[in-house]
């Protein structure tokens, strides 16, 4: 059996791919290499607190609400 070319998966494809071999160290590097690399990605601050934790969801969809509004 030939290994699969991990570069030439789609995000989709790879995610797929690491949830059924979740012992494939080299797919998850290649994963975690798009995620680095990916510019774009959205970045949310850890919470500080207890009820940041609490209130996470909610500070979550306020903020995705922000960046609907601002594009």
């Amino acid at each position: 059996m030939t290994k699969p070319n991990f570069q030439e998966m789609t995000h989709k494809e790879l995610i797929a791919y690491i949830l059924e071999h979740r012992d494939e160290n080299e797919a998850f590097r290649v994963l975690m290499d798009r995620a680095h690399a990916d510019t774009d990605a959205e970045l949310h601050p850890a919470p500080q607190s207890i009820d940041d934790l609490k209130h996470f969801p909610e500070l979550l969809e306020k903020r995705r609400q922000q960046r609907k509004a601002d594009s």
